[in-house]
């Protein structure tokens, strides 16, 4: 498989100005270059106008080839919730999501091309996996992000707007914050993730200067890749999206549950937790009547009491035809009480982009057909189509999996 073209921000600060040196320009010209895309989020060598054009045009395009093409831009809330969809330069589809709220502005990005784990409720797990993505290409989803704020997005033949009020101009400011919970398991591409996590943090010119406190990253439960995370030294959010506290459920969930239980995820959590002082995101999304019993909310509960940790509540943002749907508002409202009794810390995640495909992988599935073979056997087989939804029995004897959904990610 072709790998992406050499990015400017797939390099450390030293590797970049060695390779300006290769090109026979002084190394000081990465600094510059560094600080147009870094600070100025600009890859267009007429923009440098601190550089010759001579040097700048081969500085460009050997160090800042473009990575993201727009294939469609979705907005809704009044234009505080935006959905990009990217091709990359394989062809290859993938989501970012920008969220401006009145103290934050939230970047959702994703980490690969579709999605190996096969969770049977999210869109992206049912599409497959095609590949990594690299550094760059994470990093760039955050400049084109800085972007859209400046009111600099790049225009679509596919652009669908929303509820959104025409008077209203683009925020000017920042992403503040950053989230690994779109396309992919942000984990399964560690090299690349970690990299990226450095480039988004690293001051400028070596990076864009968000605040490592400001990064989420996500994983369904991989043990050995948390324990790695943890002697990294960053300080960085753990989001574990554990959707059940029993193994019953979870291995039908979150097929890695087979290879980790919940006891051994929650175990690296914690570790986690005291190697950096940061308190976990349990992530849970609420599904009727698969996970949203009241004992499970006190079970739950109960393995969390007294840890470093916070339960994120997902209201499930169901896809056209999807079998599965969000719990019901007292029944959600029974498992956040539930969960509080325990002393547990508790939240509901706002649910945004319901009418622009908000959920990660919605998008790109209408681009591109559901893939078959190696791909489609990722959902676990033990995933019934007729198995039983009504009721609120204490253990689902099946479950069935739609056509994909999941939730928009918010931090």
């Amino acid at each position: 498989m072709s790998r992406p073209p050499r990015h400017l921000a797939d390099l450390g600060l030293a590797e970049r100005r060695q390779a300006v040196a290769e090109l026979g320009e002084r190394e000081f010209r990465a600094d510059q270059l560094s600080r147009h895309y870094f600070g100025r989020y600009t890859d267009s060598a007429e923009d440098m106008t601190d550089l010759p054009a001579a040097v700048r045009s081969v500085l460009a395009a050997e160090l800042l080839p473009p990575l993201l093409t727009s294939e469609c831009e979705l907005t809704c809330d009044k234009g505080a919730t935006r959905k990009m969809l990217w091709r990359l330069f394989d062809g290859a589809l993938v989501e970012s999501v920008l969220m401006k709220y009145p103290d934050r502005v939230t970047m959702c990005v994703s980490s690969q091309a579709g999605c190996g784990i096969g969770c049977p409720f999210c869109a992206t797990g049912q599409a497959g996996l095609t590949r990594n993505l690299s550094t760059a290409e994470i990093v760039a989803q955050v400049v084109a992000g800085e972007r859209a704020l400046r009111g600099a997005a790049p225009k679509t033949a596919h652009t669908r707007v929303s509820n959104e009020n025409p008077a209203s101009k683009p925020a000017h400011s920042r992403v503040s914050n950053i989230v690994f919970m779109g396309m992919g398991e942000p984990l399964a591409n560690y090299r690349n993730v970690i990299a990226a996590v450095r480039r988004l943090t690293d001051p400028v010119p070596g990076g864009l200067g968000i605040s490592q406190r400001s990064i989420t990253v996500s994983t369904v439960g991989l043990v050995p890749a948390i324990a790695r995370l943890a002697s990294e030294g960053l300080s960085v959010t753990l989001a574990v999206s554990l959707h059940a506290p029993d193994d019953e459920a979870r291995d039908e969930l979150v097929p890695v549950n087979r290879r980790w239980k919940v006891a051994e995820v929650l175990s690296a959590a914690w570790d986690y937790a005291a190697a950096t002082g940061r308190r976990v995101s349990i992530e849970y999304a609420l599904i009727k009547d698969i996970n949203d019993q009241a004992w499970r909310a006190d079970l739950l509960g109960s393995l969390l009491a007294g840890h470093l940790a916070h339960v994120n509540l997902i209201p499930l943002n169901p896809t056209p035809g999807s079998k599965w749907t969000a719990s019901l508002p007292g029944v959600q409202e029974e498992f956040v009480d539930r969960i509080a009794a325990h002393g547990v810390p508790v939240t509901v995640r706002d649910t945004r982009g319901r009418e622009i495909d908000g959920a990660c992988g919605q998008l790109a599935a209408r681009a591109v057909p559901a893939r078959t073979g190696r791909a489609a056997r990722t959902a676990p087989a033990a995933a019934v189509a007729d198995a039983p939804h009504g009721g609120t029995s204490a253990t689902p004897t099946g479950i069935a999996a739609p056509s994909g959904a999941t939730s928009l990610p918010l931090a």
